[in-house]
């Protein structure tokens, strides 16, 4: 990365403290440019604190400096630090097929503002684990932990939404909006005689304290799923009680 480019992230970071700052690199006509983006993800939310993987590029920003040069990097900053790559970031980094860059921003007891390193990721092949993930909307969350199952597990790549943090409480119902266009089809008639004609590989949908389907599990046999909550770890846990009292339908893959 050039000095000049170097200097411009470091700006902006300062700058937008204490929220994270989000841009690009671009290379036009030989030249290495940075483009500060806005930054639209809304304050942190629980299981997350503030200044961790709290950023949303608009999609028409990354397409306006699209046009005016090839994309050679995504820059956001960490305000408070960690300096080091989040698990959320290596996800993202490998999805977006280009280097990271991240601006490590903290404030010394003087009240300073300043950015003490900026890392590089480079897509390297990064797979987060199926359990044990940390949480991040739309990254890594219930609907990612199913497509990297039917990716590890069945070579099956399913399509991806874009999905905002509370969509289930701002009028949305994603699940049940595109389960069909994802490949599924619901598995059985009748909830309560899901367990018992249960499959490996289906999909649980449960409706976990709001008006709509919410969250997503996978159905590992014996009696047990694999899911990741809000704000939790993902996990392997027994389907049964509570999980199977807020099951709202069962879902499995037929393309």
């Amino acid at each position: 990365m050039q000095k000049v480019t170097l200097d411009a992230i470091r700006a902006h970071a300062i700058r937008e403290f204490p929220r994270e700052c989000c841009g690009l690199v671009i290379v036009k006509r030989g030249r290495e440019i940075y483009v500060e983006c806005s930054n639209t993800a809304p304050a942190a939310g629980p299981g997350q604190r503030a200044g961790e993987d709290r950023f949303r590029l608009p999609a028409q920003e990354y397409a306006a400096a699209a046009d005016e040069g090839e994309i050679v990097a995504i820059v956001h900053s960490h305000p408070g630090g960690p300096g080091a790559a989040t698990e959320a970031d290596r996800v993202a980094c490998e999805e977006s097929c280009v280097t990271w860059y991240i601006a490590d921003v903290r404030q010394s007891d003087d009240g300073k503002v300043d950015v003490v390193d900026v890392i590089t990721v480079e897509p390297s092949g990064y797979l987060a684990p199926l359990v044990g993930r940390s949480f991040a909307h739309g990254v890594l969350d219930c609907y990612a932990l199913v497509r990297d199952w039917y990716r590890i597990e069945r070579g099956v790549v399913l399509k991806d939404f874009e999905r905002h943090d509370d969509w289930w409480n701002a009028g949305g119902d994603l699940y049940m909006q595109h389960y069909r266009e994802a490949g599924f089809k619901p598995a059985c008639d009748n909830v309560a005689l899901a367990l018992d004609k249960l499959k490996v590989g289906d999909v649980i949908l449960m409706q976990i304290r709001a008006p709509v389907p919410n969250h997503a599990a996978v159905y590992l046999g014996n009696g047990h799923m694999l899911h990741h909550r809000y704000g939790r770890l993902s996990s392997r846990d027994i389907y049964g009680g509570y999980w199977l009292e807020n099951t709202r339908i069962v879902l499995r893959y037929d393309p």
